[in-house]
């Protein structure tokens, strides 16, 4: 019998109607539940498990929210790569690859054994000052270094591997996987990456020279970025979702980590669908020059 762990948004309105349904799916299917922090509350019934206990319980995991919540998820996971199912509980994202409505197809499938592996790349990064490393995290989408609310520009020393690039007068950088180029990369202007591409891109917010452009590298190269100068109040964002205070002369070390997520994908899924879908591509709607 699987055992299926359950990860909620709690705060979405659709949760508590949507978990109700859950525990009925899982026993028609002979699939085991389990649960953990605020999501036992919208599952009466199910085992209950501390978070560092829970991970070691399941088999698959499922997570109700968005793709902000597949991202929490993955890092309750800390590298161990149990595949993740993410339930979009609103419009479907980019991670999120169910709608609430096909919940019980999902059941079924994983009953069954009848969905796919898509293995997604984690960056890891460490923040060394003083040559003391301060932390160390792992991202599914993109490390960050941002001057946040701060007016001032910062100056940023990037090298790939022992070879100087450039120092960059900017508003920060962005480093991403694959899985992260259609989030914050995107809006900074980087190009889309097929998700089982080996490759970082790197990318300047808003870089003070029209020359610099989003720089492509094979992941299995170190990235390191060096604080140059800083005015203001310098912040390295995970995922969008910690934050990290960085200061000047700080150095940070970016790098494929050893670990990777496995997302899994109902029958019928296409990566590129979803593209056309969140970014409304629609193509030409006039008819050819004869």
């Amino acid at each position: 019998m699987k055992t299926i762990g359950i990860f909620a948004n709690c705060r979405k309105p659709s949760a508590p109607k949507v978990l109700r349904q859950v525990t009925d799916m899982s026993r028609q299917h002979g699939l085991r539940l389990a649960v953990c922090d605020e999501t036992a509350l919208l599952v009466p019934g199910v085992e209950r498990f501390a978070p560092e206990v829970f991970v070691n319980k399941i088999d698959i995991l499922m997570a109700f929210g968005g793709d902000g919540t597949i991202l929490n998820a993955v890092r309750m996971l800390n590298g161990r790569e149990i595949p993740v199912l993410g339930v979009n509980l609103g419009s479907l994202g980019f991670l999120t690859s169910v709608s609430q409505e096909e919940v019980e197809r999902a059941f079924t499938c994983i009953a069954n054994g009848q969905f796919s592996i898509s293995r997604r790349s984690l960056v890891e990064c460490s923040v060394k000052r003083s040559s003391q490393e301060i932390c160390r995290y792992r991202a599914l989408n993109d490390i960050v270094i941002d001057r946040g609310a701060s007016l001032r520009i910062v100056t940023l020393n990037l090298a790939i591997e022992d070879e100087e690039v450039s120092s960059f007068v900017c508003d920060g950088l962005i480093v991403s996987t694959p899985t992260g180029s259609t989030g914050h990369s995107l809006s900074a202007g980087g190009p889309i990456l097929h998700p089982e591409s080996a490759v970082f891109v790197i990318s300047l917010i808003c870089p003070h020279t029209l020359s610099t452009r989003p720089l492509v590298i094979p992941d299995n190269k170190l990235v390191v970025v060096e604080v140059a100068e800083n005015s203001g109040d310098l912040m390295l964002s995970i995922d969008g979702q910690i934050g990290e205070p960085l200061k000047t002369a700080d150095r940070i070390e970016i790098k494929r980590s050893a670990a990777g997520v496995h997302l899994v994908n109902l029958p019928g899924y296409s990566y590129f669908s979803v593209l056309r879908h969140k970014l409304h591509w629609r193509g030409s709607t006039t008819s050819p020059v004869e």
